[in-house]
């Protein structure tokens, strides 16, 4: 069974440029490309004792890529829906709004700085760009590689988490603005 197994990857390793450009062709970002087809090795390898017959390996694994490719949609268009479904319900409450720059430094908590390093992924980066150097949200979007409206529920997002962040290291100064801050 194990030499079977390895028999079939060897055989679709040697393909993997063919089906690179199958994968290519449907979803069009390298990046993604490269995913797709090490996820639907990864199944190969766990299910190559379903394939009884070597002759149909090649339609065995075209098979699994299509359904990763699917998986792949089908999971993007759940998170865009997820997306959409928070911006609007950000606009409808008006948090969408974004302060000017210069009344967020005039509130920024004197730690601030001490603890945004301990945010999640890229929070700390988009409060920076955004929130303390004032870059415009288009050109981090746009350099991010990521829409508007993405752009607008992460840095959402961000800034609850160093509310959260704020509230926990600073106590009740954090809650009135930390212009008189004497957490440190």
């Amino acid at each position: 069974m194990v030499e079977k197994a390895h028999e079939i990857m060897q055989r679709l390793l040697e393909d993997e440029s063919v089906f690179r450009n199958f994968v290519r062709r449907r979803v069009g970002e390298e990046a993604l490309v490269d995913d797709i087809l090490q996820q639907s090795l990864t199944r190969a390898v766990a299910s190559a004792h379903s394939l009884h017959n070597e002759e149909s390996a090649l339609a065995w694994f075209y098979r699994i890529l299509r359904h990763t490719v699917a998986d792949y949609y089908r999971s993007h268009g759940a998170e865009a829906r997820r997306n959409e479904a928070f911006l609007r319900e950000l606009t409808i409450s008006g948090d969408h709004l974004e302060p000017p720059p210069d009344e967020v430094q005039a509130t920024a908590c004197a730690c601030l700085h001490r603890l945004l390093p301990s945010l999640h992924g890229n929070y700390a980066e988009l409060i920076k760009r955004i929130d303390l150097n004032g870059e415009s949200p288009e050109h981090v979007a746009k350099d991010l590689k990521i829409s508007r409206n993405n752009l607008t529920v992460r840095l959402h997002r961000a800034r609850q988490s160093l509310r959260a962040v704020l509230e926990e290291g600073c106590g009740i100064c954090s809650q009135h603005g930390c212009l008189d801050c004497q957490c440190e």
